[in-house]
């Protein structure tokens, strides 16, 4: 799964060259999201003083392209847009573009597996265990998962890099007693809040992964009898055997929704805790005039960030739970295409050429 794509020269430009542009690409997004940042505790603090401004101001923090220093690289300062219109549309323009590239990014890696597969199964006599299934199915869900989950990934850490020094500023706005002496209690609770939930995830969702295991087993026994019954309805696809197969489905299916049922009730119960927290630390100063709404606003959208960066893995449990399961699978299937290996082409022999890669 993995060699087949970075471990190749045909591949390594898609690999590498192709990993790094979408890596770049996160990290413009994400000082995007630092310059909006900024803009809400600006833009919010305006309207809670509309009376001490104008509407040409209003419209100006909108529309017109002013410029601001910004430090861009960590130590180079450049100056960016400070207006919301002229941040939004460089990022809506970059995202797009990021998103299209990552669709590429997972189906090349999705052919690279494909192309490593195919021959290594043409070698074998042993009939394994859904291996349509694996080279077909297998093969695209994992591709598509970790494109996405991949890009997930390399933007929390990037998030995370951002804004926990924001967040951790902003920490000294906290009004609550014992928090307000912790530097960057704001962080810290992030933190707690995530490595609980994760905890508390694990147990909660521990019998997931081997049910959406046994799920993929049944689902290509029933699909592996229709197959056959498209060619021969006579010897293959018999109601009974069908029904009997799809029996096995059904059972499956509702011991997963029952586990996943529990599994959502936490999920939901947590993600209304985690967006209220940074109002019960820091709602409070607003009544004493410690914190404005602008920054009320900046320190919930830092937090959340923060919070949903580390909080990553949580947020994704059931995806992971699916790729844990596929990985399983295919790492199977790979096992025992190596443990089968004939050495040589069964059946005809057939010369083909794998896909270019463009």
């Amino acid at each position: 799964m993995i060699k087949s794509f970075f471990a190749t020269r045909r591949w390594a430009a898609w690999a590498y060259i192709g990993g790094a542009f979408l890596i770049a690409s996160i990290y413009l997004q994400v000082q995007m999201t630092v310059l909006l940042n900024k803009w809400y505790n600006v833009f919010y603090t305006m309207l809670q003083e509309a009376s001490s401004h104008n509407v040409s101001e209003f419209w100006a923090m909108i529309f017109q392209p002013e410029m601001a220093p910004h430090n861009f690289l960590g130590f180079i300062t450049l100056p960016m847009p400070s207006s919301f219109l002229w941040i939004a549309l460089p990022y809506v323009v970059l995202a797009t573009l990021t998103s299209y590239v990552t669709r590429l990014y997972g189906f090349r890696w999705r052919q690279a597996i494909t192309e490593n597969y195919i021959p290594r199964w043409r070698h074998v006599e042993v009939e394994i265990e859904g291996s349509s299934q694996r080279i077909q199915e297998d093969a695209m869900r994992f591709a598509s998962i970790v494109e996405s989950l991949g890009l997930a990934i390399a933007r929390a850490v990037m998030t995370l890099i951002a804004f926990i020094p924001i967040l951790w500023s902003l920490s000294s706005q906290v009004d609550l007693p014992i928090l307000r002496d912790i530097p960057g209690s704001l962080v810290w609770a992030s933190v707690i809040i995530t490595v609980g939930g994760m905890v508390i995830s694990w147990f909660v969702g521990w019998f997931l992964p081997g049910l959406e295991y046994n799920n993929q087993k049944v689902e290509a026994a029933f699909r592996k009898e229709l197959v056959l019954g498209e060619d021969d309805k006579i010897n293959h696809a018999q109601p009974e055997t069908l029904f009997s197969l799809f029996s096995g489905i059904r059972f499956n299916y509702h011991r997963l929704y029952l586990h996943y049922g529990y599994f959502d009730l936490w999920s939901n119960l947590y993600g209304q805790v985690t967006s209220l927290a940074p109002l019960l630390m820091v709602g409070p100063g607003m009544f004493t005039g410690a914190v404005t709404f602008g920054l009320l606003n900046q320190i919930s959208d830092a937090y959340g960030r923060v919070n949903g960066a580390f909080g990553l893995i949580l947020n994704n449990w059931t995806t992971l739970t699916e790729l844990r399961s596929i990985w399983k699978r295919l790492h199977e299937f790979e096992a025992n295409l190596d443990a089968f290996d004939t050495g040589h082409d069964v059946g005809e022999a057939v010369e083909a050429s794998p896909l270019p890669a463009e």
